[in-house]
């Protein structure tokens, strides 16, 4: 699939392939013992102008679409998906911003991403997970604010972010028409941070619980209208979900490359069939992740239905890759010893954020 990168794209990789050599392989079992979120590695991602990459030029950045975002996420999940998954976040959290931000919301927010501030995205709630129609956090408008009560659950960077894209109800009469997007900074008055989640995988990735107890923010950083929540959420995710299909192929191939590691293909005896299917599967998947963001960039609007089978088939992918790789290491393959373990933990979770697999199939059935 190399054959259509560009001179750039191939140097974003590079970049990305030496920091995870230096940094986060050295790290990564650390990271996933300790809980330890990749704060220095984050920091050189930003420094080697990686956080440009999803950011317009006019903010600050350099962006030329979303196939350079899935290049460098696949690179770094090859090694961990927990710091695949921190840095993806931040693009996740600015994409609403890209698309319905204004003027002032774009130069005040996007430009401090550009330089490496994370930003987080708070949609999920106890009760408004795979339905994301039925979120109880209320923002109820008083003057040159909205106030808003409830708690957010399982949100990436949530709890080392500085710009959260949240989504509220400022008409729950209404469901999910009532839904609206705001902008909140970290430090607003009522807003703090709750639980830290001990997770089965990605543990690098910080997930947390956001509480909003009488918090107020500014009428200003709404994005776009009331009632339009629903609307950023959807359409941020048909141009983010590629970014989970990138992250699925990296896990995917970072399993292949630690079974070559493991031993050569001529000494697995029958499980050389297997390590094919698999090889194969992961090229098919990385085929549909690039061709899918390329669509994207090419400024196409009909992409939900092709983001949702990219995001589907890779993750799928993934899951199969990395429990058939644990199987093949044996015993050896249930142990820390080896990163495999790991990379089928870390797996799992590609097939449910940004929409449970069954959720893209729900999406694909009504597009179909």
């Amino acid at each position: 699939m190399d054959y259509f990168i560009s001179a750039e794209q191939r140097r974003l990789k590079e970049i990305a392939k030496r920091i995870v050599t230096e940094k986060v392989i050295p790290q990564r079992s650390i990271m996933d013992k300790e809980d330890k979120f990749p704060q220095e590695i984050m920091q050189e991602l930003a420094h080697t102008g990686l956080f440009k990459i999803f950011i317009p030029p006019e903010y600050g950045g350099t962006a030329t679409g979303i196939m350079d975002l899935c290049l460098v996420v696949e690179e770094l999940a090859r090694a961990c998906a927990g710091v695949g998954t921190a840095y993806a976040a931040t693009a996740l959290a600015s994409t609403p911003i890209i698309l319905f931000g204004n003027q002032e919301q774009k130069s005040k927010y996007l430009s401090k991403v550009a330089t490496g501030t994370l930003a987080s995205f708070g949609l999920t709630e106890s009760e408004a997970g795979s339905d994301a129609s039925s979120v109880k956090t209320k923002a109820v408008k008083d003057g040159e604010f909205y106030i808003l009560n409830g708690t957010k659950q399982w949100i990436t960077n949530g709890g080392v972010a500085d710009v959260f894209s949240i989504f509220v109800s400022t008409n729950p009469a209404r469901g999910a028409r009532g839904m609206s997007a705001i902008i909140v900074d970290k430090g607003m008055p009522g807003f703090s941070i709750g639980k830290i989640e001990d997770k089965l995988g990605i543990r690098a990735s910080n997930t947390a619980e956001l509480i909003f107890e009488d918090c107020s923010v500014p009428v200003s950083n709404l994005l776009g209208r009331e009632g339009a929540g629903f609307l950023v959420a959807m359409r941020t995710f048909d141009y983010t979900r590629p970014g989970v299909g990138a992250l699925s192929v990296g896990v995917a191939q970072g399993a292949i490359d630690e079974l070559m590691r493991y031993k050569k293909v001529i000494d697995f005896g029958r499980s050389q069939f297997m390590i094919a299917e698999l090889v194969s599967k992961v090229e098919a998947a990385r085929a549909f992740v690039y061709a899918m963001a390329r669509y994207a960039d090419s400024g196409a609007r009909d992409i939900s239905k092709w983001s949702a089978m990219a995001k589907l088939f890779a993750s799928d992918v993934a899951m199969e890759v990395t429990t058939k790789a644990v199987e093949i290491f044996n015993l050896a393959g249930c142990t820390e010893k080896y990163p495999i373990e790991k990379m089928f933990r870390d797996a799992k979770i590609t097939q449910i954020y940004e929409g449970t697999n069954e959720i893209q199939k729900f999406v694909i059935a009504n597009s179909i």
